[in-house]
């Protein structure tokens, strides 16, 4: 690394964080959080999950003040079981009504800003296994404690969870895609990010105002658009990073990670000043190639790598309506839906 980015890493880099709850809890100073789920199909990993995170929210003074599951359209009993377990469900189409929703977990995490109240937004994904809750305090830590921090990263193990006889492979083999392509690109585009260790990570935390002025990838690209953006806006100084210990997941086939890398580039070719053609095409194809009855076939697969702009853009004109208590009916008014109808436009 060079002597900033390995400056960066000494100063923004927690890697036995030992913050307790109670130390949070103090310097909260009046501030809210957030814990935010995106779910789709997550049925059996989703309640264990939020029950973990639950006692978080309970209490006189809690750390975690709202925790709320976004479900990005589930066919399974994920609605069910968050709620079940303590968890309060919004549906993509509870927020931002007027406006369609686009596929993808991105666009389920900027719509999370008009469902939730919080000054500060934990994201976890939904398909941890064996999840720990000391996640949240880890995450919040240097948002709460180290000015100027406006994204901290998690970054972990990874086990990769197949059948495999490498012993190594399947302690810390995940990460595929990080590994192949998001460290090679910004090694490459943006090497003052190269002391980032889980740059597409999808748990971590941020400031409304850092996630309300950046725009979203709708997709699998919104956690390396984040992290480029925040960079852009407020430098290595306003991003931090802690260790999270070891993550659990369902790992993805070759197939799927193909697809997800097709978004995280279409993302960071997008902010990085690329002559990238037709890389925010919300029509793009990839092509993978599949084996059927021995013949190898072209198999294209239609992606969404769209965008959505900064929430700010929406609530500029409308920031009476943001939500507080309700947070679905504040913003279903009038105000907001010219606003969704410039938009669309």
């Amino acid at each position: 690394m060079d002597p900033v980015t390995e400056q960066w890493f000494v100063d923004r880099t927690w890697q036995s964080p030992d913050w307790t709850v109670a130390d949070l809890v103090a310097a909260k100073a009046g501030r809210r959080v957030s814990v935010v789920l995106p779910a789709l199909d997550e049925e059996e990993t989703v309640g264990a999950i939020v029950a973990a995170i639950v006692p978080l929210t309970t209490g006189a003074q809690p750390l975690v003040d709202e925790l709320v599951v976004i479900d990005s359209g589930s066919t399974d009993r994920t609605v069910e079981r968050a709620a079940a377990a303590g968890a309060r469900v919004v549906l993509r189409t509870d927020v931002l009504a007027d406006l369609d929703p686009l596929p993808g977990k991105g666009e389920v995490l900027w719509r999370s800003l008009a469902a939730t109240n919080g000054d500060l937004l934990v994201y976890i994904d939904s398909d941890l296994v064996d999840f720990d809750p000391g996640f949240v305090p880890a995450l919040l830590g240097p948002l709460l404690t180290e000015p100027g921090v406006g994204l901290v990263k998690g970054f972990y193990r990874r086990p990769l969870r197949l059948e495999t006889s490498d012993a190594e492979a399947l302690d810390s083999g995940g990460g595929r895609v990080t590994e192949l392509l998001a460290r090679p690109l910004l090694a490459a585009l943006r090497p003052e990010l190269s002391g980032i260790v889980q740059p597409l990570g999808g748990e971590y935390a941020g400031t409304r105002e850092l996630l309300e002025s950046v725009p979203f990838a709708a997709g699998y690209g919104v956690e390396i658009g984040l992290l480029l953006d925040t960079h852009a806006r407020l430098g290595l100084a306003g991003l931090a990073q802690v260790n999270l210990g070891v993550r659990k997941h369902r790992n993805r086939s070759l197939l799927q990670l193909g697809a997800m890398a097709r978004q995280i580039l279409a993302a960071a070719l997008a902010r990085c000043g690329t002559d990238a053609g037709c890389a925010l095409d919300s029509g793009a194809d990839l092509v993978q190639f599949v084996q059927v009855s021995g013949e190898w076939l072209p198999s294209s697969t239609c992606l969404q790598v769209g965008e959505r702009p900064p929430m700010s853009e929406l609530a500029s004109e409308s920031s009476t309506q943001r939500p507080r208590e309700a947070a679905t009916e504040r913003q279903r008014g009038s105000a907001m839906s010219e606003v969704l109808a410039r938009v669309r436009r």
